[in-house]
């Protein structure tokens, strides 16, 4: 008997090793979790209400988005800034050059990299200075693998930068806009995952999610079928010679902006089809000054404060309304609940319009992304967006044949929010909004049941409909290899 009880566990073991070999050779997608940095599960409670208010509201630590990376080896766990704004890959930033000790704290968090630590890098003889719209870092160019957190995919020989200083930088920066012979003259981590057979194309998608789950996920190399409602709409590019300034970015073309405040009228904005670009590395969505003042006082602020932020109350957080972005084919509906900053501070929660005035720039950032579900196409030049709603999982792998424009999404429409107060209670903090003049099919590989609409993911209760993911494989031959035990005990 114990004979035949050895012989069934190796023929078990040995048929799910074999079934997670497939999987690992055949997926050429990776899934990484995107953290938001008020994550207390990922990220320790490094603030004091003190501290964050000596903190200009223009730095990010306070809505901003990390990915893991396990860089060297042995690999040391960094995280990242996930920003589809810029196209380089850097870490270490200098945490002593920091105002306030949250800010200090959190930069420190966020993992540190030693090259002389790993036997896997190697130092480069170039150098350079990163400039971003916030900060700046001087780099010094090293080569080292890099693994993803939570996967067993590694990337070999991969070329990033790490700090020898910088400045109102609060952690290191994973770019993912175009590089090679578009911006940089070596692979970035989108050409690498494609060059070492990681993904099939250089796409991805993200889905940052809403500000209650404070994370979402960016998936190289694929797409998450239940991260969205309705089909994908795709949208081309602009290109660098045609776009605002002239640099090759996820710059797309958007129709129209409108209001829709909880009386259910909408506005429609004038003159607000213009060239946008996606940005994730930016907290605020910026609009052209006119247009910016006119949506903040629709919101109930008169004017930008000392640091150029438009106070709002707290209490539009409670009230149903969107603010629309509309592109060709789809409109991404904003919730009032996105659309408003909302800080913890010495003073009380202070809140202000997710909307900064800017007469240089027209950017998309987190305020606007979170209600969006975008798939960032390098290989067929284009953006592919859909209105983000979390029902579950179900993931697919983007290759050279998929057909993006035939992709739906499984999710119901989002629920309207109920109205939480009277209607005297939101004239107390929205104009009287009137129109006013205008100014300038492929295999899925994991999938849970959608919970009802309106339902999130974590609150939902879901049924596995059907699965391959090592993790689901990893329970039904746990209970198979019981059942085995159990029947030889009982034949015994």
């Amino acid at each position: 008997m114990a004979v035949q009880l050895i012989f069934i566990l190796h023929l078990i073991i040995g048929v799910y090793c074999h079934v997670c070999a497939l999987e690992r050779r055949d997926s050429h997608y990776v899934k990484l979790p995107v953290v938001h940095s008020t994550n207390k599960k990922v990220f320790s409670d490094f603030g004091d209400k003190r501290a964050i208010t000596t903190v200009p509201l223009a730095n990010r630590s306070d809505v901003a988005y990390y990915a893991q990376l396990e860089i060297g080896t042995p690999p040391q766990q960094v995280y990242v800034q996930l920003d589809t704004g810029s196209f380089e890959l850097w870490v270490n930033p200098d945490c002593s050059d920091l105002r306030g000790s949250a800010d200090v704290r959190f930069c420190r968090a966020v993992g540190h990299y030693d090259s002389a630590s790993s036997s896997t890098a190697t130092q480069l003889a170039t150098s350079k200075t990163l400039r971003y719209g916030i900060g700046s870092a001087n780099i010094q160019y090293v080569t080292d693998d890099i693994g993803l957190g939570g996967t067993n995919s590694q990337l070999k020989g991969v070329q990033f930068g790490v700090a020898t200083d910088t400045v109102d930088e609060f952690a290191g920066i994973l770019g993912i806009g175009h590089g090679l012979n578009v911006t940089i003259r070596y692979r970035n981590f989108i050409d690498e995952l494609e060059a070492q057979g990681v993904t099939e194309t250089k796409a991805f998608s993200l889905a940052l999610g809403s500000k209650d789950e404070q994370e979402g996920v960016v998936i190289f190399g694929g797409l998450d079928t239940s991260k969205f409602t309705g089909p994908l709409q795709t949208l081309p590019i602009i290109a660098a010679k045609d776009s605002p300034d002239q640099v090759p970015r996820y710059w797309v073309n958007m129709t129209s902006l409108t209001l829709t405040p909880p009386s259910g009228k909408t506005k429609q904005y004038g003159n607000t089809t213009m060239a946008v670009f996606l940005d994730s590395g930016a907290t605020l969505t910026l609009l052209p000054t006119k247009l910016a003042n006119l949506i903040a006082a629709d919101f109930g602020a008169d004017a930008t404060d000392s640091n150029g932020f438009y106070p709002v109350s707290c209490s539009l957080n409670d009230l149903p309304g969107t603010l629309n972005f509309a592109f060709d084919g789809v409109t991404i509906r904003v919730p009032y609940s996105e659309v408003v900053r909302e800080l913890q501070t010495s003073f009380g929660t202070q809140c202000y319009l997710g909307i900064s005035p800017s007469d240089d720039f027209v950017l998309l950032g987190d305020t606007m992304l979170r209600s969006a579900y975008a798939v960032f196409d390098q290989t067929n030049n284009a953006i592919h967006l859909a209105q983000y709603v979390n029902c579950g999982t179900n993931e697919i792998e983007i290759t050279d044949a998929t057909n993006m424009t035939a992709i739906k999404g499984d999710c119901e429409p989002p629920a309207a929010k109920n109205a939480a107060s009277t209607s005297s209670a939101i004239q107390s903090v929205m104009p009287t909004l009137t129109l006013t003049a205008g100014t300038a099919a492929t295999t899925g590989v994991t999938r849970t049941t959608p919970p009802a609409a309106g339902a999130s993911a974590s609150g939902g209760v879901s049924t596995v409909a059907e699965s391959s993911s090592p993790q689901v494989r990893l329970g039904w031959w746990t209970g198979l290899v019981m059942t085995a035990f159990w029947v030889a005990l009982t034949v015994r």
